[in-house]
């Protein structure tokens, strides 16, 4: 099985091509043609990308051999329907697979994670405030909280998520590695803000872009395809992150210093609601944070979805 995984993937299918592969299956739905007979409609992705499926024979006993969210085995020959390639299913099967191999099906980012970890370390050495440097040295050291830095996704993938992300945001960075792509985004623009508006506390913005969705490191789950982790839909990534930033936090950052790092964090969708508790900022600094971030989410969505 795992030497047959990169085989076939949905980005070099063509026209009339007959597909044995591994897929990871993100919408099934049980439909009837216009003579009542029953059909499946699917979803299916890899790394690649997405395409649709439809099984017209032996609909309902194919159905009972894998639910939405498998990896599943399917079998079949591609086909243009209304100008689309979609695979018309002859066998579909629930397969297993492990975690490595399961994340071959999950988008990913373009961008080299190597080069762009290295460059949130860079980050973290531009921070010269001693408390501010510490949190983000504990939460370097932290190597489980470090490789979720590097493999969470700021959002959903998938047909969900293109009108609203988990926490009532525009859906950007829906891939693995988007959340390290988005935090270097917002940190890099922070630094050339502040050579703009010299007022600015540097140190307490910069740091503020680099942890402000570390609580996304909590909010998701991996499998076939990303899901809410349990924390992520009761409690949401903000008050993660203040939960991640207490955990790691010195005890010299503490007082006035300390709530103004928390209150960019919390404030930095805005006053927008969206079932996150946010806030409008109440310091140049969160409003500074809470525009950036949303400048670099909207400038990414418009290259990920158009405008």
């Amino acid at each position: 099985m795992p030497g047959t995984l990169d085989a076939q993937t949905i980005a070099t299918l063509r026209d009339g091509e007959a597909v044995d592969a591994v897929f990871a299956c993100t919408r099934k739905q049980r439909l009837l043609t216009r003579a009542g007979t029953p059909y499946l409609a699917l979803e299916l992705r890899d790394a690649s990308g997405s395409m649709t499926a439809r099984a017209f024979r032996d609909a309902d006993l194919l159905a009972g051999t894998f639910e939405r969210g498998d990896l599943v085995r399917a079998r079949g020959r591609t086909e243009r329907f209304r100008g689309e390639l979609q695979l018309a299913l002859e066998r579909i099967e629930r397969v297993e697979l492990d975690e490595q191999q399961a994340a071959q099906f999950l988008p990913v980012s373009r961008r080299d994670l190597d080069e762009l970890e290295g460059f949130f370390e860079h980050l973290v050495r531009e921070v010269y405030d001693p408390p501010l440097r510490a949190l983000l040295e504990a939460i370097l050291a932290d190597g489980e909280l470090r490789a979720e830095l590097r493999r969470a996704p700021c959002s959903l993938p998938g047909p969900g998520a293109h009108a609203r992300s988990a926490a009532g945001s525009s859906a950007h960075h829906a891939f693995l590695g988007g959340l390290i792509e988005h935090t270097v985004g917002v940190a890099t623009l922070a630094i050339e803000l502040c050579a703009v508006h010299p007022r600015l506390d540097r140190d307490l913005l910069l740091c503020a872009a680099l942890v402000h969705d570390i609580g996304k490191t909590r909010e998701y789950d991996y499998g076939a395809e990303i899901s809410l982790s349990q924390e992520g839909r009761m409690l949401g990534h903000i008050e993660l992150g203040l939960r991640v930033i207490a955990t790691h936090a010195p005890a010299s950052l503490q007082g006035e210093r300390r709530l103004a790092l928390e209150h960019c964090v919390l404030a930095h969708h805005g006053d927008r609601g969206g079932g996150t508790p946010t806030q409008r900022p109440a310091s140049a600094e969160a409003l500074a944070l809470q525009r950036l971030n949303a400048l670099d989410a909207s400038v990414k969505g418009a290259f990920e979805r158009g405008l």
